[in-house]
């Protein structure tokens, strides 16, 4: 029985293993980390990002209103799909989380492909904190008006560091 129960282990592990990626480590500064229940890592049980990795991922660019802006801003950055994909992701929710532990959560279910992306350019320049940076959710708030409610404002979270994958 011992022997089964050792080889059951084995081979559970052995199938665990086989579909998490070890993910090249960031060269820069750390923009981003993804934890919870992710399948990839970087280091340490976690995804870590400098911006030339999220430059890597598929760019996303968009012109829109925002309340927070006085006229329409360009955001350059990479959709929060791919980032949750990038990171083997499987939850249902997460929790964006600001550079002040501001905390919002985000269903899954409300996530595409096209929308909300993680900005690291407004205008072409990269954002300091100051500016709402280095990383900043957004929508493209112009385009429909289910992007234009308070539920969804609230979901815009700036000066974004880590991200929580919630099952």
């Amino acid at each position: 029985m011992k022997l089964f129960c050792l080889s059951a282990a084995i081979a559970f592990f052995a199938v665990t293993s086989a579909s998490a990626e070890q993910l090249p480590a960031p060269e820069g500064e750390v923009l981003l980390t993804v934890s919870g229940a992710i399948e990839n890592e970087t280091a340490d049980g976690v995804v870590s990002l400098d911006l030339a990795q999220l430059q890597a991922l598929p760019e996303q660019v968009f012109t829109t209103s925002t309340i927070w802006t006085e006229t329409p801003v360009v955001f350059t950055g990479v959709s929060l799909r791919d980032v949750l994909d990038h990171a083997g992701v499987e939850a249902t929710k997460i929790k964006a989380v600001a550079l002040n532990d501001y905390i919002v959560e985000i269903p899954l279910d409300g996530v595409s492909d096209q929308a909300p992306i993680i900005a690291y350019l407004m205008d072409g320049e990269q954002m300091s904190p100051r500016d709402k940076g280095p990383l900043w959710i957004v929508y493209p708030y112009d385009a429909d008006p289910d992007y234009r409610t308070e539920v969804v404002y609230s979901r815009s979270i700036w000066q974004l560091n880590r991200i929580v994958a919630v099952k």
